[in-house]
């Protein structure tokens, strides 16, 4: 039997990233909890092919690498910097290619930065609902963090931590159950 994986994916398109940094920084923390194999992607990840992709088969064998990450992980961590109050473009591309059925009631925590708190709603207005039409089981603990969350693009809010700490939580119960969960994590 393989150990369970979590993968990240962050809709940013440039690097350095603090979403990027952000989503791993999350994936790692469950990684570590629960022994997961974890990788982290992001769009530059999935190269040149990704903008004039119609169908899967358009993308390139990378981009198809890190497509089948996603959809054979167990967990996904997933989140994208905050653009005119939604996910970037091509983070949605990416999913326009997904199988409405690929993603069918796998757990997926939600995260998304942006500038300030007026965009936090992003996870609840846009990208939960993205994810309910794929019927994924997206986790009730949403993380968003603004930019003063950060120093020199490293997360230093505790409140943020915090919050991580139950999303961690919600993927335990959701991944192993109550008490498989609470042994794991001892």
């Amino acid at each position: 039997m393989t150990n369970p994986a979590i993968v990240g994916f962050s809709g940013n398109f440039t690097r350095p990233s603090k979403t990027r940094g952000f989503v791993d920084h999350i994936v790692t923390e469950i990684a570590g909890r629960y022994g997961l194999a974890a990788s982290t992607h992001d769009i530059v990840d999935l190269g040149p092919s990704l903008g004039n992709a119609k169908a899967t088969r358009d993308l390139d064998e990378q981009a198809r690498a890190v497509l089948e990450r996603i959809l054979t992980a167990d967990v996904l961590v997933v989140g994208s910097p905050t653009y005119k109050g939604s996910y970037t473009g091509l983070f949605k591309h990416f999913f326009d290619l997904v199988d409405p059925a690929a993603l069918r009631g796998k757990p997926v925590l939600l995260a998304a930065t942006g500038g300030g708190d007026r965009h936090a709603l992003i996870v609840e207005h846009q990208l939960r609902p993205l994810f309910g039409f794929f019927e994924a089981f997206a986790l009730p603990t949403a993380i968003y963090a603004s930019e003063k969350d950060f120093a020199d693009g490293v997360l230093a809010s505790e409140a943020i931590q915090t919050r991580i700490g139950l999303a961690v939580d919600d993927v335990g119960l959701a991944l192993f159950g109550r008490q498989r969960a609470r042994i794991a994590a001892e």
